[in-house]
């Protein structure tokens, strides 16, 4: 009979991945375990109605918030496009916040964080979520330290995720740091997961938010990715289109909603994470390739942003 049980508390609108993603890791771990460490996925709601899921499907929870008579040895937060907007339901804060009391690992996947955010379990706290709603979640809970550029993020017995499918990889961190790193492989492995990827690992690059066609933003990063080992600074990015580097701070911001040296940090950061899975090339031909200072300035940066190392990053995530 299992004895590890994980709350996955789940709303109408759920994303079904969020749900079904860490529900096949924790079953697919009872194959590599003793059966008296068994793991149990509960789906906790509000109601006992049949929900509908973000694609369309339906699904029933296991328990009512109500119910609190499961010790859990893992709470998380399902995601839903709906969550950043919704409204705070105190119901569910209250029953977070009494989870959170225990001594269990709490966390969230994707924009589960909001509902984390709502029960003030997230003040003070290093979190991420989906990268989309990111700035969202730091708008409303500034005491929250969000990392915008993380697959997942521990601080202590709290762990949140990035969007959708990093929720797998978040269910299995989870396993390692309880059974250990081999039964996460073998995981992994099973499910066909091509990479477990690690918390440092960037959700997204920084073109994703691309400006628009031929405006000076648009022209700054056409300009900046060009001459990138020359490390042109922003008055130098602002000269180069034209403009004056107050205004061009002030158009990154309102097209693409960051500011030029933040965009020149990201681009610097995306070209080594790049040059590192793709290549054997030396971390000093690296750094100064990416307008890195020094290698030990490129390693303060990748510590800094993303958590791990570039001598770790390459380690994970060289391509085979």
């Amino acid at each position: 009979m299992p004895t590890q049980k994980i709350a996955l508390l789940i709303h109408d609108g759920v994303q079904a991945l969020d749900v079904a993603g860490p529900a096949d890791v924790f079953a697919e771990a009872n194959q590599f375990i003793p059966p008296e460490d068994a793991y149990a996925v509960v789906l906790v709601s509000a109601t006992l109605e049949p929900l509908r899921t973000s694609n369309g499907t339906r699904i029933l929870a296991d328990r009512p918030l109500s119910d609190v008579t499961d010790d859990y040895a893992v709470v998380l937060v399902a995601g839903g496009p709906d969550l950043p907007l919704a409204a705070h339901d105190e119901t569910v804060s209250a029953w977070l916040r009494s989870q959170a009391a225990g001594s269990r690992t709490i966390g969230s996947i994707c924009t589960g964080a909001f509902r984390l955010g709502h029960a003030g379990l997230l003040d003070g706290r290093r979190v991420t979520t989906h990268w989309q709603n990111a700035s969202r979640l730091a708008a409303l809970f500034p005491a929250a330290r969000v990392e915008d550029d993380r697959i997942f993020v521990w601080d202590g017995d709290l762990v949140t995720s990035a969007g959708v499918t990093a929720g797998i990889d978040l269910a299995l961190a989870i396993l390692a740091r309880r059974q250990g790193s081999d039964v996460a492989r073998a995981v992994a492995k099973r499910l066909v997961v091509v990479a477990q990827r690690q918390g440092g690992q960037s959700q997204f690059s920084p073109f994703l938010a691309p400006a628009e066609a031929g405006s000076p933003v648009s022209r700054a990063q056409v300009y900046l990715m060009e001459n990138l080992s020359a490390r042109p600074t922003v008055q130098a990015l602002a000269k180069a289109v034209g403009v004056s580097a107050r205004n061009l701070s002030r158009l990154f911001l309102a097209e693409i909603g960051i500011t030029p040296l933040e965009f020149i940090n990201r681009a610097r950061i995306d070209r080594a994470r790049n040059l590192l899975e793709a290549t054997d090339l030396a971390l000093k031909a690296i750094a100064y390739d990416c307008g890195f200072t020094s290698v030990d300035r490129m390693r303060l940066i990748f510590e800094r942003r993303l958590g791990v190392s570039p001598v770790q990053y390459r380690r994970h995530f060289r391509s085979a």
